[in-house]
Parts: C-alpha cells; structure tokens; sequence
C-alpha cells in the first residue's frame, strides 16, 4: 500500500521535519504578515498586472512553484533515499492513464457545470476571447500550472500526509489533517475576501476528496490529474475580478456566488465523482484504507 512503502522509524521520521515545517512556516508566516498588516490581496494583483500584464502576474505566481517541486524532489532523493515514482504511487509504475483519466473527467465536469452556469444566468457571463492574450496564457498555464498542482500534490497528499500518518499511527488523523491545513493555506487568498469564509468549505473538501483520491487508489495519479485540470479550466476558462488567477480567459463571470453552489459542488458532485473512481477502480476496504491504524 501507498503509505507502507516507507520506513516509519525515528530518524526517518525526522528527516521530513525540514521540509514539512519550512514550507507551512513560510506559508504561515504570508498569512499572518498579510493579516496583520491588513494587506489587500486583490489589490496587490491588480498593482501588478498593471506593472506586468496578466500573463507577466500568473508567470510570476507560479513560478516559485517550480523551485518547491523541485527541492523537495531533491530533497526526497537525496536525504530520505526514494524515488520520485515511490512518492507518486505503490504500483510498479506511474499509470499515466488514471492521470489521464481523472484529468478529462474533471474537466468534463466542469464544462458541464460552466455550461449549466451560463444557461440559467448567461447575463452574469462576458465573452472576451483576444488571440494575441489567449495564446500566451495557453502556452503559460500548460507548463506551469501542472506544475504548481503537481507540487501541491505531491506535499500534501504524498510528503505531508506521509508524515501526519506516521506521527499519528492513524490514517484518519492525517486525512482529516492534511485536508484541513490545505484549504487554510488559501486563507489568503482574494476569494477569501470577496465571498467570505464560507469558500474554505470548497477548499477544505476539495482537500478531503484528494486525499480520499490518493489513499483508496494507492497513490497520487487520481490527484494529479483532477488538480491539474481544476486550475487549467480555471485560467483559460472562466475568470472573476477576484480570483487568485487574475486572467485573459474565455469567460469573466461578475455575477454572484453563493454558498449552494459551494455545498453542491463539495457535497453531491465531489462524491459522484469519487464513486465513478470507485468503480472503475474497484476501490474496496474503505474504512482499512481510510481509518485504519498504521
């Protein structure tokens, strides 16, 4: 299984104690400065994109997340002594068609969704499709936006839940754990301002359905795909005045959100989604793989 690959002795416990306490530090550390200070996070993009562009403010919010992945690639390497397909998955090999797979049912989802949306309030929805804009963003978010949720993935759903696992001895407590300290890290996020905390609820249990993803299916595949084609639909579909992903998408929506959209999508069609999985996968022995001891 999955988290049984790795030893879970003192000192190698230890070794993820760095990383893991760093980057949530760090993490920390911005939401508590930008709190403090009362830091208005939606301006501060809107000051950038007029230094930068659009396309100039995504390139650099997602750059750094090409050096977290890759420094805790290197560091997985080279100070735990795994390889990256070990943190990825316990099967043989990466199975590149689960990626695949979740990616384009994810996807599918939310075309559907985004075509429901537009048909029952197509006023609250602005075309604005710029070829000279659209191009680059295209080019921009197909390198680095897998690599920004790929990050995410492999430190919250394989590093950190890996270690909550071992230090707890319960598969529950890193769940539930894991899934609720990911969705805190997006406190700061203009979302957060703009419809209030009810949107840590989406976040929160988009956490617990990967994490549900990565524990049922023995590795990250499912995860990966589902992340990466959530923020792709995002930046080159559909856009708001306070999303993080401040874009030259198809689609600027400046109607309402509302809290039954967020309890709609987190509490029907995130376990629809997590039961096509199961049958296709033939997930079995939920409460072992779920709350078992370790």
């Amino acid at each position: 299984m999955y988290l049984k690959q790795f030893n879970k002795d003192s000192s190698s416990i230890l070794k993820y104690m760095p990383y893991v306490f760093c980057f949530l530090g760090f993490m920390a550390l911005n939401i508590i400065a930008s709190k403090l200070m009362a830091v208005n996070s939606s301006a501060v993009i809107e000051d950038t994109i007029i230094k930068l562009g659009k396309n100039g403010t995504l390139l650099t919010l997602l750059i750094p997340f090409a050096f977290f992945l890759l420094l805790l690639f290197l560091w997985w390497k080279f100070i735990h002594g795994y390889s990256v397909k070990q943190l990825t998955t316990a099967r043989t090999k990466v199975d590149w068609n689960r990626i695949f797979f979740s990616f384009s049912l994810w996807f599918f989802f939310n075309l559907i969704l985004l075509a429901i949306s537009y048909a029952l309030e197509p006023e609250s929805y602005q075309f604005q499709f710029n070829i000279t804009a659209f191009i680059p963003l295209l080019i921009i978010a197909l390198i680095f936006i897998p690599i920004q949720t790929s990050f995410e993935e492999y430190f919250f759903r394989g590093y950190f839940m890996q270690f909550m696992a071992f230090i707890s001895k319960n598969r529950a407590v890193a769940l539930f754990s894991t899934s609720i300290i990911f969705g805190l890290m997006h406190f700061s996020n203009p979302e957060v301002s703009s419809m209030g905390f009810s949107i840590m609820i989406f976040y929160i249990g988009c956490g617990l359905a990967l994490a549900i993803m990565t524990l049922m299916d023995d590795g990250l595949e499912l995860a990966l795909g589902f992340h990466a084609a959530n923020n792709l639909f995002g930046a080159l579909f559909i856009t708001t005045e306070s999303a993080v992903f401040q874009t030259d998408a198809l689609f600027v929506f400046d109607g309402e959100s509302n809290i039954y959209e967020i309890f709609i999508q987190v509490f029907i069609i995130f376990p629809i989604l997590l039961y096509i999985f199961s049958k296709k996968y033939n997930w079995a022995n939920w409460q072992q793989k779920l709350f078992k001891a370790i």
